[in-house]
């Protein structure tokens, strides 16, 4: 089955920006849809963006909109999340996930999870 690396997460200053990168092996064709989730401390798992592994078409949480970006690399079997003007709010451990529905935004349209890699925004 396919296999999702998160990368890319820091440290980084509010204002600042940051760009994860998600490995995957093994992309089954049956992947409709690749995106990103993020969980900070004391919350519920929260969707940021998502994209047709297809097509272009692409939907944002409210949150990110206008600061985050998502983007993929067919060939080079790579999904990014560029995230520019960071905010503290953004402090979390960022996910990425493979789904086999078109651009969902709820954690179980998803079926396929890296293990994380962790963003920390401080002022």
């Amino acid at each position: 089955q396919v296999h999702l690396v998160e990368s890319g997460g820091g440290l980084v200053q509010a204002g600042g920006s940051l760009r994860l990168s998600c490995a995957h092996s093994g992309r089954r064709f049956s992947t409709t849809t690749m995106g990103w989730f993020r969980q900070a401390p004391g919350k519920e798992r929260e969707f940021v963006a998502a994209i047709s592994w297809i097509l272009d078409n692409t939907v944002y949480a409210d949150s990110v909109k206008g600061r985050f970006t998502i983007s993929r690399d067919n060939p080079k079997n790579t999904l990014y999340l560029q995230m520019n003007d960071l905010k503290g709010d953004d402090t979390a451990v960022y996910y990425c996930a493979a789904a086999q529905v078109s651009l969902s935004v709820v954690a179980a349209g998803y079926d396929c999870w890296g293990k994380g890699t962790q963003v920390a925004v401080t002022s």
